[in-house]
């Protein structure tokens, strides 16, 4: 039972983690070189890794359950919940804007006669209807999309491994040597997913566990990456696209990667109307919003800025998770230099850092910015 418990514990934080955002890795590497996309594994994936231990532990100090909204406004007051709500509203619309967009690569793929720009609308508009309707369905079969979702990840690995080139390998582009910091950072963050664990993880031996769960995670996701990653770029190398999956049509053939694709949209559509769901349920019930204005705008949001010129996976993701990252990323790090103080229960692990790796942490985010800024 222990056993099982620490293991759906890590199958929530592994699956809030890896999304659609793996499949943008591949290009954002392959155009700033092997050396680099390392480098950002390695220091973002430290960084995050952190950051969701800080987050375990401000759960665990607090009797309270909130999320990190609540958090915010628990100790740092008002400022911190806007700030939260601000980023909160970004990037959930921003998640379900890439969905859109990468659902439409998707269909593209299976259908290639029509353009991607037809399918992102009927894939958005295919979704509306459930999500309109509040379905409690999805749920039931989540875990069966996320099985595939896996699936076809692995898949993918294990067909392109034979026909890996060592030449598609590049090891620095200097001209792009920012690119990966965006796409990395969505792709690995997952700290939405703590207090759900910690909800699985009742007993204090079980939330004991909690620590070594967040870092074991982080190790098996930054692998899972670098595998489809580097796999990906050693079959299609210069002609990697930044949905992964169309450019290894000429290299794999047609149905095989068509499959993937189909695989992916009926992934994509599920995780899409969950965000979407949980969107709308937080505009209902944190915002006081009515249901409807609360389905439209979580609904619309996103649409609006797909069609106003939106349509880029690769720039769209990056953007996303380089202001997640630092509002985020630097709230929790405000609440963590709080929490030993304020906090009101004794936690169940407990993290002696030192003040200038907080600093070091919030540098980081901040360069992270100003990096992408002048980059795109």
């Amino acid at each position: 039972m222990k056993f099982k418990k620490s293991l759906s514990a890590l199958a929530i934080l592994i699956g809030t983690i890896v999304g659609a955002g793996i499949f943008g890795i591949p290009y954002a590497i392959s155009k700033s070189g092997i050396i680099v996309g390392l480098f950002y594994f390695l220091i973002l994936g430290l960084v995050v890794t952190f950051l969701h231990l800080f987050f375990g532990e401000i759960v665990l100090r607090t009797k309270e359950k909130n999320r990190l909204t609540g958090y915010a406004q628990k100790y740092l007051g008002k400022w911190g919940k806007i700030s939260i709500s601000i980023s909160t509203f970004l990037g959930i619309t921003g998640v379900l804007l890439a969905y859109i967009i990468l659902g439409g690569e998707f269909l593209k793929i299976i259908f290639p006669k029509i353009s991607s720009f037809y399918f992102s609308l009927i894939f958005w508009f295919l979704l509306i209807y459930f999500v309109f309707r509040g379905i409690k369905i999805i749920s039931s079969v989540e875990i069966f999309t996320n099985f595939f979702f896996f699936l076809i990840i692995f898949l993918i690995f294990f067909i392109l491994l034979p026909k890996i080139n060592l030449e598609n390998f590049h090891l620095i582009n200097l001209q792009n040597l920012f690119l990966p910091y965006g796409v990395i950072m969505f792709s690995l963050m997952g700290f939405t997913a703590i207090p759900e664990m910690t909800d699985v993880l009742v007993e204090p031996n079980e939330k004991r566990r909690l620590k070594k769960i967040i870092i074991f995670a982080s190790i098996v996701t930054i692998i899972l990456y670098l595998f489809f990653s580097l796999s990906v770029i050693g079959v299609s190398g210069e002609k990697t696209s930044q949905d992964a999956l169309s450019g290894l049509s000429q290299f794999l053939g047609k149905k095989i990667v068509i499959l993937f694709a189909l695989i992916g949209v009926i992934t994509l559509a599920d995780s899409f109307l969950i965000i979407d769901l949980y969107f709308r349920n937080t505009l209902i019930y944190d915002y006081h919003s009515p249901k409807i204005f609360a389905s439209f705008l979580a609904t619309f949001l996103p649409l609006f800025f797909f069609l106003i010129g939106f349509r880029q996976f690769i720039p769209v993701i990056s953007f996303i998770g380089t202001i997640l990252s630092m509002i985020e990323g630097i709230v929790i790090l405000l609440i963590f230099s709080k929490i030993k103080k304020l906090g009101d229960r004794e936690p169940e692990y407990s993290l002696k850092i030192p003040k200038f790796l907080l600093y070091i942490l919030g540098t980081i985010f901040i360069l992270g910015a100003i990096s992408q800024i002048f980059y795109h």
